[in-house]
């Protein structure tokens, strides 16, 4: 558990890009250097990892540290590979309010031309994913249709909180009646863990309690309850990799929970940060508006968003060749994944590309850093960092 957590923990500290760049990381330091996993079972592991709701990067560091030892080794992975980000998203956070609440910063110039730069950085991430996701989910007809109808959907709801896995669940649904014979590109390699029948009962069990969970009315619940709903929604819900998370969780906004240019603002920091981009939720539990923010806040958000992740593993890693073996499994699966393609999409036209209102300042911004991040190839880090800077500076000599 000492080898797990010390190596995940210098991968927090150091693996920026991404879900797919993690994988490599992953990939680089225990197939290539350590040799604690062979190709075939490495890409088992991410697979398996690949069709599961939550964050991919995350499930795949937990099944290593799982096959290395034990439930023990799974968590000591997730800590050590979450705690750096999760701790930096909510010093984000926390500074964020000291100047947004402090001496009048809220209303200076450059503190909203700061918050205008790292909105229109994230909307440029968002619009990169969109595209990488449809070149890589999109690659057909049925697929593109299903993407194209969860886009209107998404936007027709997009003042409905809640409603946020209504495009994916009626996804899934077209895929298993229309996609059955088509390639799903889903391998089914054994996986090297040992689970036992009472560990992966009590997985599944755990996993149906949060589900159930999510069906309580919000009208009913207090705003501490209904932003641990919206995170454990998200956590439960999210596929198609972490920028997945954005839309799922914009039901705070909504909600008067947090000010949408904070949110967005939080979001584009996420970007240039190493780690596992869930830790989103660790700006969201801090900066929050209920009783429960700021570190306990983030640390209850932060536990919440990842929790439905260690149920599924372990509810369902026994069981995986049987699952995938099912009729129409597969189909549903790619209909879920296209369907988060057009959820994204929606989510990138409103509220983020409609939160920059036509500034001509905010969208040059914006273009500049889609630019440097899909044509020029920059780290996204850099660009999130070099357009706060930006919008700071404009805003300061406007």
């Amino acid at each position: 558990m000492g080898d797990v957590f010390r190596i995940f923990l210098r991968l927090g500290l150091t693996s920026f890009g991404g879900p797919i760049a993690h994988l490599g990381y992953f990939r680089r330091e225990f197939v290539e250097r350590r040799a604690w996993l062979d190709e075939p079972t490495f890409a088992g592991i991410v697979a398996f990892c690949s069709v599961l709701p939550g964050p991919t990067s995350s499930q795949t560091g937990m099944l290593i540290g799982l096959t290395r030892a034990g439930a023990g080794g799974a968590f000591a992975a997730w800590l050590g590979f979450t705690a750096p980000s999760a701790i930096a998203m909510t010093l984000v956070a926390l500074g964020l309010h000291a100047l947004r609440t402090g001496s009048g910063m809220a209303g200076s110039a450059w503190f909203a031309g700061l918050l205008a730069g790292l909105t229109a950085a994230a909307a440029a991430v968002v619009a990169q994913a969109v595209l990488a996701l449809a070149r890589t989910l999109c690659t057909d007809r049925a697929t593109q249709t299903i993407a194209l109808g969860a886009t209107m959907l998404a936007i027709a709801i997009g003042g409905s909180a809640g409603l946020a896995w209504l495009p994916i669940a009626l996804g899934a649904v077209a895929g298993g009646l229309f996609l059955r014979g088509t390639n799903s590109g889903i391998t089914t390699a054994t996986l090297p863990v040992r689970i036992s029948r009472r560990t992966a009962t009590g997985g599944a069990i755990v996993f149906l309690l949060i589900v159930a969970l999510l069906f309580v009315p919000e009208r009913l619940a207090a705003p501490p309850v209904a932003l641990l709903e919206t995170i454990v929604r998200a956590g439960t819900l999210v596929f198609g990799g972490g920028h997945v998370v954005l839309p799922l969780l914009q039901d705070l906004v909504g909600n008067g929970l947090l000010p949408a240019r904070e949110f967005f603002a939080g979001y584009g920091v996420a970007q240039a940060l190493p780690g596992p981009l869930f830790t989103f939720a660790a700006f969201i539990g801090a900066a929050n508006a209920s009783v429960l923010s700021g570190v306990p806040g983030a640390f209850v958000a932060t536990v919440a968003v990842f929790v439905p992740s260690f149920a599924l593993i372990f509810a369902l890693a026994p069981v995986w060749n049987r699952v995938c073996a099912l009729p129409g499994a597969a189909a549903a699966l790619r209909g879920a994944n296209a369907s988060v393609v057009g959820l994204l999409a929606g989510v990138l036209y409103h509220p983020m590309l409609t939160s920059l209102e036509a500034n001509a300042r905010s969208i040059g911004i914006a273009l500049a850093a889609y630019a440097l991040i899909d044509v020029w190839k920059f780290p996204p880090w850099s660009v999130v960092v070099a357009s706060a800077l930006l919008g700071a500076a404009a805003g300061a000599f406007a």
